[in-house]
């Protein structure tokens, strides 16, 4: 089963426009919760589902500004970076969405091989 748990960054695509969101999910076996936010207009969310081997469901739930439940479903990468899928609400509104997982793990590679430098001696006084 793969694990999902952590700060993922993503895009979802509606009508052929992008949303950017952030995500942070909570994995307990094969249960999922969370909290999303928009950067849009609808703002924060809550989120329940499911991790089965490598795909992904959930329903997110806006706190104010949309009563409609938006079904969520995708498709884990192998290294579990990367998820790709598609929404939908009702059977009226649909589109593709997709996330990585946060720089704040990209910025803790780039610090890890700074550390691993050796630092090099230019002569003794």
């Amino acid at each position: 089963m793969s694990d999902v748990n952590g700060t993922w960054l993503g895009t979802y695509w509606q009508d052929g426009n992008p949303t950017r969101f952030e995500v942070v999910l909570v994995q307990s076996g094969n249960s999922l919760t969370g909290n999303v936010l928009d950067d849009g207009y609808l703002g924060e969310a809550k989120l329940s589902g499911e991790v089965v081997g490598r795909r992904i469901s959930f329903i997110k739930l806006y706190f104010t500004s949309s009563p409609d439940a938006v079904e969520y479903y995708g498709t884990i990468s192998e290294d579990e970076d990367y998820i790709q899928g598609q929404w939908k609400i009702n059977s009226w509104d649909f589109g593709p969405w997709e996330a990585r997982r946060s720089g704040e793990s990209l910025s803790l590679e780039v610090e890890n091989k700074a550390e691993k430098k050796v630092p090099v001696t230019i002569g003794k006084p």
